[in-house]
Formats: structure tokens, sequence, C-alpha cells
């Protein structure tokens, strides 16, 4: 049971992955594809619809860690203290950019908001990149299976690290690279005319450094944690996740140049998936890794909640995934298409 709802957190964070994913990288792209003031409503109308309820995805994960791993939720959550706020202060400033741009008709109104969005979708991929990425390399647990992390400590890998090494910042600018081109081919769906070719001819040029820097983290990512090296060479049926990861990036590519967006950017959701079942089925079984500190790693099976609880939950979670499902497949069938102008102009 434990494994199962180690499983469900995966799935869970490969969901706010896919979904929000393309709200930051929309955030990211949004002001090099789009050059008037029209092309940045339509950018942000693009999302509008969908951003804040993408958004609950990363609120039902942290439910499902608390609910069935409550010692790792408290131990994490005190650990990456000081990233956490800043996280949240990321989130809250992005909504307000999103909720205030269109309060004012001023072009420095606009711009202001248009830069801040910018900048906290920039930041938040960055740090949610570098957040797994502490997850995989590990953190400096304790004896009593505690630890703090600061902003940065010496860069490196193990003993005394803090939230930015070079492997976090890594996985950080990795991050940022990959939700770019989701959110580029994103805005390739929504829109058309000039801002389509802008966004699918980004995509295209991201393609390549994207490639790089998912070769350079694999790389790293041997290399950072041993256990992922264990579990392929014990678990051989694991490289189907790598696997998936490498078809959604090739075909990237092969959609994008034949003018087929949509096609596209489920690849995208493909490598994106791909990618953190790979980070997920890597430290099993482990939830914290440890990077080399006086104590054990946090598994999953020893910081499961009781299993009679696990087993209720699950009821519920599937009644609660079940109406998820109801309400996204409404929610994208009824603002569907492509962006009018007249979409944008609460924006």
């Amino acid at each position: 049971m434990a494994t199962l709802w180690f499983c469900l957190l995966a799935l869970m964070i490969a969901m706010y992955v896919v979904f929000d994913g393309f709200d930051l990288g929309v955030g990211v792209v949004h002001l090099f594809t789009a050059r008037t003031d029209e092309d940045r409503r339509r950018a942000v109308a693009a999302i509008g619809p969908f951003w804040d309820g993408n958004e609950v995805w990363l609120l039902a994960t942290g439910g499902v860690l608390y609910f069935a791993f409550p010692a790792v939720y408290a131990r994490s959550f005190s650990g990456f203290y000081l990233p956490l706020m800043l996280v949240l202060w990321l989130l809250i400033l992005r909504a307000l950019a999103l909720e205030l741009r269109g309060a004012v008709a001023h072009p420095l109104w606009t711009a202001l908001w248009d830069r801040c969005f910018g900048l906290a979708s920039l930041l938040l991929a960055v740090f949610f990149g570098a957040a797994l990425g502490n997850v995989v390399r590990g953190v400096p647990l304790g004896r009593d299976g505690r630890f703090f992390e600061p902003l940065w400590t010496h860069f490196r890998t193990s003993g005394a690290t803090g939230v930015l090494d070079w492997y976090t910042l890594l996985a950080g600018g990795t991050a940022a690279v990959a939700l770019a081109v989701h959110g580029a081919l994103w805005l390739a769906v929504r829109t058309e005319g000039e801002p389509h070719d802008r966004a699918r001819r980004l995509a295209l040029r991201l393609w390549a450094p994207l490639g790089v820097v998912v070769a350079l983290l694999t790389w790293a990512t041997i290399e950072v944690q041993p256990q992922v090296s264990a579990q392929l060479v014990g678990r051989p049926w694991g490289f189907a996740f790598p696997a998936l990861a490498v078809a959604g990036f090739l075909g990237i590519r092969r959609f994008a140049r034949r003018g087929r967006p949509a096609r596209a950017f489920l690849a995208s959701c493909l490598l994106l998936a791909g990618l953190v079942a790979s980070a997920a089925f890597g430290i099993y079984p482990y939830l914290l890794p440890s990077n080399g500190g006086a104590g054990p790693g946090l598994s999953v099976h020893d910081t499961a909640a009781p299993r009679y609880g696990l087993g209720v939950g699950l009821a519920w979670w599937s009644v609660g995934m079940a109406l998820v499902a109801v309400y996204f497949a409404v929610l994208y069938r009824r603002f569907g298409g492509k962006v009018r102008l007249e979409d944008a102009a609460h924006y």
C-alpha cells in the first residue's frame, strides 16, 4: 500500500508539472514571442481560464504527501523552509501579475506586470527544478531524520549542502528550458498568425539546448545519486520511463516541424511525465535520500501512515480524482480552441 501511494504521489507531481508547467512556460516565453500589447494580452488569455485550476495540483500533491507520508511532510517542510517561503511569494506575485495587468490602461502599468509575470514564472521554474534536484541528490539528514538546508553553502553535492549547488542549479536550468518549450508549444496551440509562428519557431530553437541540458542532467544524476544506477540494474524494466522521455523529446521536433502544434504539445507532456517518472523510479524506495549525513534516507515503508488509513484514503482519493477528471474535461472543452481578441479583453 505504501508503494502504491508513492506511485500516486509521483503521479500528482507529474500532473502538476504537465498542467501548470505550460502556465509557467508561457510566462517565461511570452515576452519574447509577443511583440505588441495585443499579442501579450492574447498570451495571457491563452492560460487565463486554466492557470488557477492547474495550481490545484500543487495543493493536491501537498495533501497526498501530508496524508500518506506525514513524517516526510513535516521534515521536508521544516528543512526546506526558506525556499518554500520564496516559492510562496513567487506564486503570489505571479497571481497578482495576472489579475492586475488589466486593472489600469497605461503602458507603464502593463509593462510592469508583464515583467513581474515573466520573472516570477522563470524563478518558479528554476526553484521547482532545483527542488526536484534536492530530492534526487539527497539531503543532509541527521540521526533523528531531520535536516535544514540554507539557500547555499559550498555548492558541492555532499556534506552540509544547501538548496543550491551545481547539480540543483543544473536541474533548475533544465526545468526552465523544458517548461519554456512546453509553454511555447501551448502558445502555438492556442494562437494563430504571427504569434503562432513565433511560438513554434522558439520551441524549435530551444529543442537542441533542451536535449543538451537533459543529457547533462542525466549524466550528473547517475554520478551524484548511485541509487539510480542500482535501480536500473536491479529493475531493467525501469528503462521504460526514460524511453518515454526520449520519445516525447523526439516527437516535439517531428510534430513542430510539420506544423502540428497540438501533437508537439502532447509530446512535450510525454517528455515531462517521463522525466518525473524516471526521477521517482530512480530514488525508490526513498522519498528523501540521504546525501551522506548521519542518518539514513527517509524510505516509503518507514514513513508511511498506517495501512488501514491508507486504504480508506485510497477510496476517497479515487472519488476526488474522478471529480477532478470531469472538471478538467469540461474546462478544457469549454475554453479550448484559438484565443480571440475578445477573450483577452479582461487582460
